[in-house]
């Protein structure tokens, strides 16, 4: 696949060409592995949702707390949710002021905190505690990740890698599930605490790495500290450490004036709080596909097998802790192929395309589930049984190529850089706001009209379809920078002169990466 076809035709034509892999290349491996520090942060959140899904099938788990159900039940599972909207109203402000790794530094050292209150939990309110700070502390994990990795990703990689992001989630939820499966045959409360301990490894994995992590060189030119961004460039994706603009790779001063460029005109506007998000007409449309992306990603139907799959199954007749667990552990290492799968081929397929091709895929599967939940509900038809778990497969297949690789990816792409961090931080509350309600709704739903209430999610299903194929631009073929081009039309082409410009002013020893004037 052609370079111009991943990045658009400008930073094409300043790539360096060689014909070794990127894998060969010591600054873009270094660089490569570094991100998999902020990429583990969606490993964190997949552990957290597949370790309730487990802990719920465990015998030893609901005889220690209760065995709840219902709203009992509904508060376990939204506390992760409700903790996470408390934070979301002040996170994005919060990366935007001291930066990305900071923020998750903080999160880190908050879900090892929770970890161990959840693994000593003695009583039913103790552990609903643990699951708010696990949600409080999961959004200063989750918020400044997938912005760390699309600023200091190399720009052919910067596709995958945002796709990547929350495709890891499914490593964390394939940890848990196995975890759980594996002891569920101890007959003490070590059945559940080793799994609420081991929430804490992904967590303490990024602390041991995370100094060598570098600072985002947006954030860092934002803050009028463009030399640290330079050299970080300069260093990550040019393999070159320079002192001054004449070093500086073809590339990497492309970028540059990019950047600059850009944030020059964002922080002229003088707009940077949560107002930018719908001051013009373009901005209203990209925040109106983010917070569609985050809540059709929950009102799929996706909460209902996510969250309580034990249910799903219980409907159908498999009733068994090890069989549940088993298709749960199966059904993690399926996900994590398919969205795997589609990270990488994102830049070939491009994301509307994706999006377009999962929309379809998950209402022909739920329209057939429901039918043949409606069979075995009245008949006990195994058969119709058997589908209904093939269908969840195939479900889960059209949901993981779309709404697992782009769920941030896609947005942190089509927000400029003053907007990123308020813009993922809204679309997350459209996610967790999504899911708290579910908690409660969902169990209610599933207990009083069974699989009728499948009905409600094929409607929603058509809907979020036609709204896809209206609303979606696809952004492929593109930089960070010329994204704004699709939604700002004539006002980002201004942009692109502006950096031009600047590029030529930086080659010819006009202009300075030490300081810029304000437009």
């Amino acid at each position: 696949m052609k370079d111009a076809d991943i990045v658009g035709a400008a930073l094409a034509e300043v790539l360096p060409q060689t014909d070794k892999y990127w894998f060969q290349q010591r600054h873009l491996l270094k660089l490569n592995l570094l991100l998999l520090v902020p990429l583990l942060s969606s490993a964190v959140s997949g552990y957290d949702g597949s370790l309730m899904n487990g802990l719920q099938s465990l015998e030893q788990w609901k005889s220690y707390f209760g065995s709840p159900t219902g709203a009992k039940l509904g508060v376990v599972n939204a506390a992760q949710s409700i903790g996470s909207v408390l934070s979301l109203p002040f996170i994005g402000n919060l990366s935007d002021r001291f930066g990305r790794k900071p923020v998750l530094l903080a999160g880190i050292l908050l879900i090892i905190a929770a970890t161990i209150i959840q693994s000593a939990s003695i009583n039913f309110p103790m552990f609903v505690i643990a699951r708010l700070i696990v949600g409080f502390g999961g959004m200063f994990v989750v918020q400044p990740s997938p912005m760390l990795i699309a600023e200091l990703a190399y720009p052919t990689h910067r596709g995958k890698y945002t796709s990547a992001f929350w495709t890891m989630y499914y490593l964390g939820a394939i940890l848990a599930s196995w975890t759980t499966f594996g002891t569920q045959d101890y007959q003490s409360d070590w059945s559940w605490r080793i799994p609420s301990i081991l929430q804490a490894g992904y967590p303490i994995i990024q602390l041991i790495f995370f100094y060598w992590v570098p600072e985002s060189p947006r954030w860092l030119v934002a803050q009028d500290r463009a030399p640290e961004a330079a050299a970080i460039l300069s260093y990550y994706h040019s393999g070159a450490v320079t002192s001054s603009e004449e070093g500086h790779s073809p590339l990497v001063t492309r970028e540059l004036a990019e950047i600059v460029s850009t944030i020059q005109r964002e922080k002229a506007v003088k707009n940077v709080g949560w107002g930018v998000l719908f001051s013009t007409p373009g901005n209203r449309k990209r925040t109106l596909i983010a917070v569609c992306v985050g809540a059709f990603a929950q009102w799929n139907g996706i909460g209902v097998v996510s969250y309580y799959l034990t249910l799903v199954l219980n409907t159908i007749g498999i009733t068994d802790t090890f069989t549940q667990t088993l298709i749960n552990g199966l059904l993690q290492i399926f996900n994590f192929g398919a969205a795997l799968s589609a990270a990488i081929l994102v830049d070939r397929l491009g994301r509307r395309t994706l999006f377009l091709w999962s929309g379809v895929g998950m209402l022909i599967s739920y329209i057939v589930w429901t039918a043949c939940s409606a069979v075995n509900s009245d008949t006990g038809s195994r058969p119709a049984g058997i589908v209904v778990v093939v269908c969840l497969f195939t479900f889960f297949f059209h949901y993981d190529i779309a709404y697992t690789p782009l769920l941030l990816g896609y947005p942190t792409e089509i927000f400029t850089y003053t907007m990123r961090s308020k813009g993922i931080a809204l679309e997350l509350m459209a996610i967790y706001l999504s899911l708290t309600v579910q908690a409660f709704v969902n169990p209610i739903g599933m207990d009083n009209i069974g699989w009728k209430y499948y009905i409600v999610f094929c409607c929603l299903l058509a809907v979020f379809l036609a709204v896809t194929w209206v609303l979606f631009p696809e952004t492929k073929g593109h930089s960070l920078e010329e994204i704004a081009v699709i939604f700002d039309g004539p006002d980002a082409d201004e942009a692109r002169v502006d950096a031009k410009v600047l590029e030529s002013e930086m080659v010819h020893g006009n202009a300075s990466v030490t300081h810029h004037d304000e437009v």
